[in-house]
């Protein structure tokens, strides 16, 4: 059954319930809760896409009452606030698992400042590179190895396994790429691959934008996949020569959806419904990506943090970009999965407005 994405302001909910339900063609009772803000919901997924003005945040509740925060901003007191409060609105106390994409600072600057107020019981990343290579910043690692539990170090293939809840599907995630290695990869692979394809590898990335982690979380028929600040090739080997990522509902933008990164070979693998680019102001969803995500989703299913205000800038329509001016809010992006994955609501609370898609 497929279902025309509808996309509404809450104060016209009553007609724009009676249309889903025509839409739908099914009873009243089976529709999830309008209220995609986060208030008196049955229990389902929510994804907070916490504003970090060109960094990452993304704070994700379970049926189970489990958390997930992956990546946590910028260093200072911004950034970890905007998270402490999306996760106090959803309810949450502590961080139940807390993965770092990789080590830039607009990555891994906040989880000190957040574990002061949220107690973090699980830790991820990948491989901290020996000795540190330029782009990472000492303080930090050293703030993030003072941090407690053990962390455990996620490689290519691993899975950090949620737990369920009666009624609802166990949410997995599962490492799709890590270390500048892909799932599957064999030992002693090049580090860049070519495929004839018409999309030529670009000079290899020495940064840890390319060792990034690349997380796949599925719920029942919902899947996210997010790819912190993975860069071209490494993408390109994740479609080439062998595919190696599922289709997906959402695509969290990489690298904030500069170019790059977002191959556009990896992008039609994903064919996602919905595409979330965590960009800043000034930083972030560049021209060639814009249109690449655009021309694959439809600018129906593509979502902004901010408007990208520089000068030649292309942007998603307007009713969905959560903050619109330069000096804003910082308000977040929010998405919630019905409580059996076939259905996910996307709100933007600066416009009190929610788009309404099937899970595949």
């Amino acid at each position: 059954m497929m279902v025309r994405p509808m996309f509404r302001t809450r104060a016209g909910a009553g007609l724009g319930a009676a249309l889903l339900l025509l839409a739908l063609d099914v009873p009243a009772a089976r529709q999830p809760d309008s209220q995609a803000g986060g208030d008196a919901q049955a229990p389902g997924l929510q994804i907070h896409f916490v504003d970090t003005e060109g960094g990452a945040a993304t704070l994700i509740t379970t049926p189970a009452g489990e958390s997930i925060l992956i990546d946590s901003g910028n260093p200072g007191d911004r950034d970890a606030g905007r998270i402490v409060d999306a996760a106090r609105q959803a309810g949450v106390t502590e961080i139940t698992h807390y993965i770092t994409t990789h080590w830039h600072s607009d990555h891994v600057g906040g989880i000190g400042t957040v574990a002061r107020t949220l107690p973090v019981r699980n830790i991820y990343g990948h491989q901290i590179p020996d000795p540190l290579p330029r782009d990472i910043n000492p303080e930090l690692m050293a703030a993030w190895r003072s941090l407690s539990p053990t962390p455990r170090m996620l490689a290519a293939g691993d899975t950090i396994e949620l737990k369920g809840r009666r009624g609802t599907p166990r949410p997995v995630i599962r490492v799709l790429a890590a270390d500048a290695r892909v799932e599957g990869e064999p030992a002693g692979a090049p580090p860049v691959v070519t495929c004839d394809d018409g999309h030529e590898a670009r000079p290899e990335d020495t940064s840890d934008n390319a060792r990034s982690l690349a997380l796949h979380l599925t719920y029942g028929r919902f899947d996210l996949f997010a790819g912190g600040d993975l860069t071209w090739n490494i993408e390109h080997k994740l479609t080439c020569p062998h595919r190696r990522v599922p289709q997906v509902d959402v695509y969290l933008v990489n690298h904030h959806g500069m170019d790059s990164s977002n191959h556009p070979a990896l992008i039609a693998a994903l064919a996602p419904e919905v595409a979330v680019v965590n960009n800043g102001p000034r930083k972030g969803a560049e021209p060639r990506t814009m249109e690449t995500v655009l021309k694959q989703v439809g600018d129906l299913g593509v979502f902004q943090l901010h408007r990208n205000v520089r000068p030649g800038a292309i942007n998603a329509e307007r009713s969905r970009i959560v903050n619109d001016a330069e000096a804003c809010q910082g308000l977040p992006l929010r998405l919630r999965v019905d409580p059996r994955g076939d259905r996910y609501t996307v709100y933007v609370p600066s416009r009190d407005a929610e788009r309404v898609f099937q899970s595949r």
